[in-house]
């Protein structure tokens, strides 16, 4: 393993695109230390420990700590995502994007420019949001509230908005990986240190023991194996193309596959699910405390049986809606049909269509299952174990399906100049593969 990585920079295309992405995280880790002005950082940290959660603690994850702080990338590239998240969710629906879909290079144009439009909407909404709730968190987070805060808040952070997606455009045309992907990641990494240093106070103080860590560790090390496994997960259907002669030359006759990824919905399903159960927590925060309020808020607190079997059920439904969405199995049959392609015993068209879906039902099942056990997996252990720090969900399973998809990248890279992958084989896959 240390020849190949020690191969990276001996290709100097390759060992550019590696620093030039490194140089990219420096300085949005700097721009993460950078308070919005107006604001006092120790007051806020204070008042956010009692918002873990809620929606505003799932944000600043994928902030990667930036809101809980409250610096200048606060609303991080959620904004971003969340734009491209509904116009593909449109896209489904409205007939207009539906053809932006279909055309190609200049549809994929199209729809990042009205990304980008939606973006500096949308951050400019939440920004105003965001603003007017760190007014009202507390006294003292604000020095001086008011409209000027709330306009000088908005600018600030829309314009850090549109910073981070410049750079995760930067790292995906200059760098290695997909730049927003990666940005998400190293956001969430970034707590990782802390949670180090927290488990090691545990161990001195003699809360944990060192047996305790071991058994940690293994744990850790098997469900980051079984995550990666199941990413990989594919069920290949045989595509076997008829032969076409035109003119002199002879079209077709070989024999592909389509790859059906055991979670093709990737960690939208948790997102959406997660949105869904905290929205409850999040509103019982701007209304007077009643009796019934706080009995039915401490029921869909994270680590209640309630809470767990709700969120579970959440994700198997959004894992088979988005899956349903992205993959049409009419469109695929089609596309076969029109090719000359067939799938062995089935006709082109309708039943093909069918067979497909019957497949990707199944699939799904078992995928969204293990997800969800994934996701409701940090909190159990923090609760019930008192495991020092959040393992798990939506972080983990960002995390290795960004590190796939980058060293598929990296070894493409790799074997194109003749140089042996991270494995001899070259069998890593990345998520949409």
């Amino acid at each position: 393993m240390l020849e190949k990585l020690l191969n990276i920079f001996k290709i100097p295309d390759l060992r550019r695109k590696l620093l030039f992405t490194l140089g990219m995280f420096v300085v949005y880790r700097i721009g993460g230390h950078i308070t919005l002005p107006g604001i006092d950082a120790s007051a806020l940290l204070q008042q956010f420990q009692h918002l873990r959660g809620t929606l505003l603690g799932l944000y600043d994850i994928f902030s990667g700590g930036n809101l809980s702080r409250a610096t200048i990338f606060a609303l991080g590239i959620m904004p971003y995502i969340s734009t491209s998240i509904i116009l593909q969710l449109l896209g489904a629906v409205i007939p207009y994007y539906q053809r932006l879909q279909k055309l190609g290079e200049e549809g994929r144009r199209k729809i990042t420019q009205h990304t980008r439009y939606g973006t500096v909407i949308l951050a400019s909404i939440q920004g105003l949001g965001i603003s007017i709730f760190l007014e009202n968190l507390g006294p003292g987070v604000v020095i001086n509230p008011g409209l000027g805060f709330r306009l000088m808040s908005v600018l600030t952070m829309t314009a850090g908005t549109i910073f981070i997606m410049w750079l995760g455009e930067q790292i995906t045309e200059r760098g290695i990986g997909n730049g927003i992907s990666l940005i998400i990641m190293i956001g969430i990494i970034a707590r990782y240190p802390n949670d180090v240093l927290n488990a090691w106070r545990l161990f001195r103080t003699g809360v944990h023991g060192f047996f305790f860590y071991i058994i940690l560790l293994v744990f850790v090390v098997l469900i980051t194996a079984a995550v990666i496994f199941i990413t990989q997960g594919q069920r290949r259907i045989p595509v076997q193309y008829a032969r076409r002669v035109i003119g002199r030359k002879i079209y077709g006759g070989q024999s592909t596959f389509i790859p059906l990824n055991v979670n093709s919905a990737g960690v939208i399903p948790i997102i959406f699910a997660q949105s869904v159960i905290m929205l409850p927590t999040t509103l019982a925060q701007f209304f007077p405390k009643t009796g019934w309020m706080e009995n039915a808020t401490a029921l869909l607190q994270p680590g209640y049986w309630l809470y767990n079997v709700i969120y579970g059920i959440l994700i198997v439904v959004f894992a088979y809606f988005y899956t349903a969405i992205i993959i049409n199995p009419t469109d695929l049959a089609e596309n076969m049909k029109k090719y000359g392609g067939f799938i062995p015993g089935k006709r082109p068209g309708a039943k093909t269509s069918e067979y497909i879906d019957r497949i990707i039902t199944r699939i799904t099942l078992p995928g969204a299952i293990f997800f969800a056990f994934v996701a409701i997996l940090p909190m159990y252990l923090i609760v019930h174990f008192k495991v020092p720090f959040y393992f798990g969900g939506t972080s983990l399973l960002i995390i290795v399906g960004v590190l796939l998809d980058t060293v598929q990248q990296i070894e493409a890279q790799l074997m194109m100049r003749h140089y042996d992958g991270f494995l001899k084989k070259g069998k890593i896959r990345g998520r949409r593969r």
